[in-house]
């Protein structure tokens, strides 16, 4: 991490960064140049912050968490603390987040378990809005909207460019395929496929995720090929299994192979969820 050419003032410290004299900032920290630590905030000796990153009053960091360039962190977000599973024995885990994401009041970041894998990631340029909850050895992909109270058990994969509603819960060890919607409130218990609207108690895929796709910029023809064979898997009254191998075996496209392969896998996983051990 660039420390302003080594400009430092002795704590490990860049100069040029903005401390508030009200944080409590360990001095083993590394802050790099540009970089805004705001009142009451408290941040631990193994913590890295990036560039132009910006943590507002009241937040803690803590841990052996790196934060990437231009986030902005508001009060009373608390990252990298312990995991909430009693297998956790203190050992030497992480939490990793990337550049440019906004993580709202009251977000929890846990750091990885020394049996998941030691991580917690969150890509770059998301949106995580106020309360929710991302547990031990969660990998949160990029351009993602997790709103107000999700909450996210430990394990759980989140692809690129999801958008989860509000008060959504998801089972640990559930893969979130990316472009896939998940309306409020629902419980998420197995694998959501990538491109598909996802919702319910317990949640079902229930359409092509038609508005998230063009906003993403998506083309008609491929919006189509995916609504023809969501209609062939899910609506045609025939065992799920034959439909996947008639279209394994067919020409079609690159999206739709995706979302057949994943399927393939969640069917094949345990409880539906491809990742459960």
């Amino acid at each position: 991490m660039n420390l302003a050419g080594g400009r430092s003032n002795g704590k490990g410290m860049p100069i040029s960064a903005s401390i508030h004299p009200a944080a409590i900032v360990d001095p083993a920290a590394r802050i790099a140049d540009g970089a805004s630590i705001g009142p009451y905030c408290v941040v631990g000796g193994g913590v890295e912050i990036g560039s132009g990153t910006r943590l507002d009053n009241g937040v803690t960091v803590q841990g052996n968490t790196v934060i990437g360039r231009d986030n902005a962190i508001s009060p009373y977000a608390v990252i990298g603390t312990a995991p909430q599973d009693l297998k956790y024995k203190g050992g030497d885990t992480r939490v990793v987040i990337g550049d440019r994401n906004t993580i709202r009041e009251y977000v929890t970041i846990n750091l990885g378990t020394e049996k998941g894998g030691g991580v917690t990631t969150v890509g770059n340029d998301n949106l995580l809005m106020c309360t929710c909850h991302v547990a031990h050895d969660c990998h949160v992909g990029s351009g993602c909207v997790i709103s107000n109270a999700v909450l996210l058990a430990g394990h759980i994969a989140i692809g690129d460019c999801v958008v989860l509603s509000g008060a959504v819960a998801i089972h640990h060890f559930v893969t979130v395929g990316e472009y896939s919607f998940i309306g409020g409130m629902s419980r998420v218990v197995r694998d959501v496929p990538p491109f598909l609207v996802t919702e319910g108690d317990p949640a079902e895929a229930r359409t092509v995720n038609v508005v998230g796709l063009r906003r993403n910029g998506f083309s008609e023809e491929r919006i189509a090929a995916l609504d023809d064979a969501v209609r062939a898997i899910f609506r045609s009254g025939e065992p799920m299994s034959g439909t996947l191998l008639k279209l394994q075996s067919g020409a079609v496209t690159p999206d739709v192979a995706r979302l057949v392969a994943f399927l393939k896998a969640r069917c094949d996983g345990k409880h539906g969820r491809a990742n459960q051990p």
